[in-house]
């Protein structure tokens, strides 16, 4: 059972995140502003971890100056308020599962940021640099063949309508949800872009800030406020604000306790046991529970467009982790005395 546990941690982790993306879709077509929603996830997310950043990091001395909490401000900013609202925008006019689609290319993009910004470097003369090259550049194109490629309909798991009804309605709305479909999963983009520039900013202010949990709880903290100034902004409805005992309700505190919460645990204990490319190489699995559970409960189609870009995005993202797999092991071969220590933390929103 000991071996197991990681395993079973992982497949939780992307069980979670396939429910972030469904309740998440479920909540916003059920009319729930989208700003409203990110402000109090967030809310959620800061009670939840206020009790764990004081028990848990009471003993690290961590000072914490103006220049300091100014740049936490800012990443909370960039990479949690900013990147959620755009997310949770362009679920709107997209699917969950394109959606849990367009994260796999998070690696990709973060790599690929390191490198311009030279926090990594990048050797494409060998056979490791070379294949996160190519897995970079498959990830991306499988994002765009998922977004704006269809193809035949595959029938597969179709529930749906008649065919003639489907024919008649997608005849009125054809043009119009293209449009939808292409701008959100253009500001989708967006928000992985800024999810993968959070992790760079992240880096650096954990060196200054070395507390982990009370980090994490400080930018959820930042990130409900400015959240919720934005909302209110945005919103002058006071009914958008009100909460029930219904799947608005479910969803927020999902997504603020559970994935901010949980996962972050989850997560922690499989890259100390398994490694970080062993967590990142179950990231399709969320692809493939959520299009699978979205046929079932929306009527959600599946096209063979879409097959193939999920095909091309899981591929590029393990041949992405194959290079980096191989990068760390030539490096333990060139330090056989030292060794090699790979240290990552994983940040949930």
């Amino acid at each position: 059972m000991e071996t197991r546990k990681p395993y079973i941690a992982v497949l939780i982790i992307q069980l979670i995140y396939a429910g972030m993306a469904l309740l998440s879709k479920a909540a916003i077509d059920e009319g729930m502003n989208t700003y409203v929603f990110v402000a109090y996830r967030q809310a959620f997310a800061t009670i939840f971890l206020a009790p764990f950043a004081f028990f848990l990091d009471r003993k690290i001395s961590a000072p914490l100056s103006y220049s300091v909490l100014w740049k936490i401000f800012l990443v909370s900013f960039i990479g949690i308020t900013l990147c959620l609202n755009l997310y949770y925008f362009a679920l709107k006019y997209t699917s969950a599962t394109l959606a849990a689609a367009t994260t796999n290319i998070i690696p990709a993009l973060t790599f690929t940021m390191a490198v311009i910004s030279r926090v990594e470097k990048l050797s494409i003369k060998r056979s490791h640099g070379m294949v996160k090259v190519l897995g970079c550049l498959v990830s991306f194109c499988g994002a765009l063949v998922f977004a704006f490629v269809k193809g035949p309909h595959i029938k597969l798991l179709d529930l749906g309508s008649t065919g003639s009804q489907e024919e008649a309605s997608s005849r009125v709305v054809k043009f119009s949800f293209k449009c939808e479909m292409v701008k959100g999963t253009l500001v989708m983009l967006s928000a992985n872009a800024l999810w993968s520039m959070w992790y760079l900013m992240q880096a650096h202010v954990m060196k200054q800030y070395p507390a982990k949990v009370r980090l994490t709880t400080l930018q959820c903290l930042f990130s409900c406020v400015q959240s919720s100034v934005w909302a209110m902004a945005m919103v002058r409805d006071t009914s958008s604000w009100k909460l029930h005992w219904d799947i608005n309700l479910l969803s927020v505190a999902y997504c603020g306790i559970v994935v901010t919460g949980i996962t972050y645990w989850l997560q922690l204990f499989t890259v100390d046991k398994k490694g970080p490319v062993f967590v990142a190489m179950f990231t399709p699995l969320a692809l493939v529970i959520t299009a699978v559970v979205s046929a079932f409960l929306w009527k959600e189609k599946l096209y063979l467009g879409s097959l193939c870009g999920g095909l091309l995005l899981i591929g590029g993202l393990n041949g992405f982790l194959l290079g980096k797999n191989m990068e760390a092991k030539q490096l333990q071969q060139l330090e056989p005395k030292e060794g090699s220590t790979m240290e990552c933390t994983i940040y949930t929103t």
